[in-house]
């Protein structure tokens, strides 16, 4: 049977969604400001603007991007910012003069910003001011003819402390007077289709120079539309409450929010989620109703006091993606909420959710449910014919949100697709009875202990039930005797002693001898990402 899954399907759940339901991402939020003038868009700081707020400073922005930059549709737009009011206005105006936004990860080294800026062909940058030296440092080895630079107030009148631009950055515009001088304003019209380029999303390079994934309005109207069909229940018009703690550089974050944002949401802006205690006082009497977030970030919430001083009242949902939600703080996660977290899985090439587990379970799946509608999966072996229940293989993936292809790159594109169209995800997975799809790892980080795979996953898994625990990074180092050998990096959680003999002796308890690690290494924290993935390839050479 095609997409055995649609059997398990919860009865609310539609089979296919409509990936043109919206003309443009342009359309959906001019949508939303006409539906919810008075309500509130964006929350950050304490303080708040409404979507006739994001429509009005935005047409100011698209107007000045126009007239005074030149921009036209198709022109690649960089934008280089954490979680502040700048950043969904710079997109809105973005989005009004059909421009290519593409999405720099605001910590990045001159390195990574050169390659990304050269690639892309950008010729605008949006930078917040912490983030203006590495630009500087590259700016006249890149296309960049404007620098807009970006305060943590800008699209507010609130004085709120904003840090140096770099000396050496050069003419740049602020993005404060942008709005000031255009206030009032509107932009050209540009007629947008839904086969628009709309992002550049950049890998994360881990197996080269990153590449960017040509994402289209359709992909994220697709996307937005899929999501929202499985969360029937936190789906109310005006009525949802989102925390947006994701960085909205990262498209997990950036559906998310463009998907409440069609509905009249409020989106409460998180721009630095890793100070927890800063993080939760900003969400704790909010009553916020629909969170995304990593398994770091949710590990760190339960762990933290103030957690339980978090008001639930209007909780409905937690989504969980980016890296594996283990069973344990699932289950933490529940204790307090009455509910577990949502685990999805997605890349950037997907835009980027393929599956997603259903509302209403009662156990935590430890799998990453079922593909969204109008989404079709397959599991390949290494001859590229498909694989049965519970077979181990690379994930491969057709639908409405998958990518384009990547920006300039025909041949890596084409390396990325089967001969029949579908994305290879590079990850491992098995579709088990119920229809139901878990991610075993991805292929490069596969070990082979004794002739023996053994899948980092299982074993940081294992390892963080451990109440001594909290956070696991397990990676693989050359043997003569096995081939591999595995080393586990553990850090502390702070209740009670953590000892690499009582890891050791837990993984024996629970795990086949060739799976047990050898080494296992204890740091007070384990490198991440900006997004919260733990790095393993920062700790194969540590």
């Amino acid at each position: 049977m095609t997409k055995p899954w649609l059997t398990h399907y919860p009865e609310a759940i539609p089979h296919t969604i409509n990936p043109d339901a919206f003309s443009s991402v342009a359309e959906l939020f001019q949508q939303a400001y006409r539906k919810f003038p008075d309500h509130t868009a964006l929350e950050c700081f304490g303080l708040t603007l409404s979507y006739r707020d994001l429509d009005r400073l935005s047409d100011a922005l698209a107007n000045a991007l126009q007239q005074e930059f030149g921009i036209r549709k198709g022109d690649r737009v960089a934008v280089m910012l954490p979680n502040l009011f700048a950043y969904p206005i710079v997109m809105a105006a973005i989005l009004k003069v059909g421009a290519v936004q593409v999405n720099v990860n605001p910590l990045y080294t001159a390195r990574e910003l050169e390659h990304q800026l050269n690639d892309s062909g950008a010729s605008v940058i949006f930078a917040y001011n912490g983030s203006t030296p590495a630009l500087a440092e590259v700016r006249s080895k890149t296309g960049i003819r404007q620098v807009v630079t970006v305060a943590p107030g800008d699209g507010t009148d609130a004085p709120i402390p904003a840090g140096p631009i770099a000396d050496t950055l050069g003419d740049h515009a602020s993005l404060a007077d942008l709005l000031k001088n255009h206030d009032g304003s509107q932009p050209d019209a540009v007629a947008i289709a839904g086969d628009d380029v709309l992002f550049l999303q950049y890998t994360g390079g881990t197996t080269g120079p990153s590449k960017g994934a040509t994402l289209t309005n359709r992909n994220l109207i697709a996307n937005s539309e899929q999501f929202r069909a499985f969360v029937p229940s936190a789906n109310e018009e005006g009525k949802e409450i989102l925390v947006v703690s994701l960085p909205m550089y990262h498209i997990f974050g950036l559906m998310i929010y463009i998907a409440y944002a069609a509905i009249g949401a409020k989106a409460i802006l998180i721009p630095n989620p890793r100070d927890m205690e800063a993080y939760l006082n900003a969400i704790k009497d909010s009553k916020f109703s629909v969170i995304g977030g990593v398994n770091t970030l949710y590990a760190g919430m339960t762990m933290h006091p103030l957690f339980k001083e978090v008001d639930f009242s209007n909780y409905k949902v937690a989504f969980g993606g980016g890296a594996k939600i283990f069973p344990s703080t699932s289950e933490r996660w529940k204790d307090v909420t009455g509910s577990h977290i949502l685990e999805g899985f997605g890349l950037s090439e997907t835009a980027p959710i393929l599956t997603l587990n259903p509302l209403g379970q009662d156990s935590f799946s430890s799998t990453v449910g079922f593909p969204v509608p109008s989404t079709d999966i397959k599991i390949l072996g290494d001859d590229n014919q498909p694989l049965g229940v519970d077979q181990p293989g690379e994930l491969c993936a057709k639908g409405p949100q998958v990518m384009q292809g990547y920006w300039n790159r025909p041949d890596a594109t084409a390396e990325a697709f089967t001969d029949d169209g579908y994305f290879r995800t590079g990850d491992i997975a098995v579709m088990h009875a119920n229809g139901m799809f878990e991610i075993v790892d991805r292929k490069k980080d596969m070990l082979i202990v004794s002739g023996f795979n053994v899948y980092p996953n299982e074993v940081e898994a294992v390892a963080c039930e451990l109440d001594t625990v909290a956070e696991a990074a397990c990676v693989g180092a050359p043997d003569e005797k096995t081939g591999e050998r595995i080393r586990l990096f553990v850090a502390p959680s702070g209740k009670g002693e953590l000892t690499t003999e009582a890891v050791q002796a837990y993984c024996r308890d629970n795990l086949a001898a060739y799976k047990v690690p050898k080494d296992v290494i204890i740091l007070d924290e384990l490198p991440k990402s900006n997004v919260g993935k733990i790095l393993r390839k920062d700790l194969r050479t540590a």
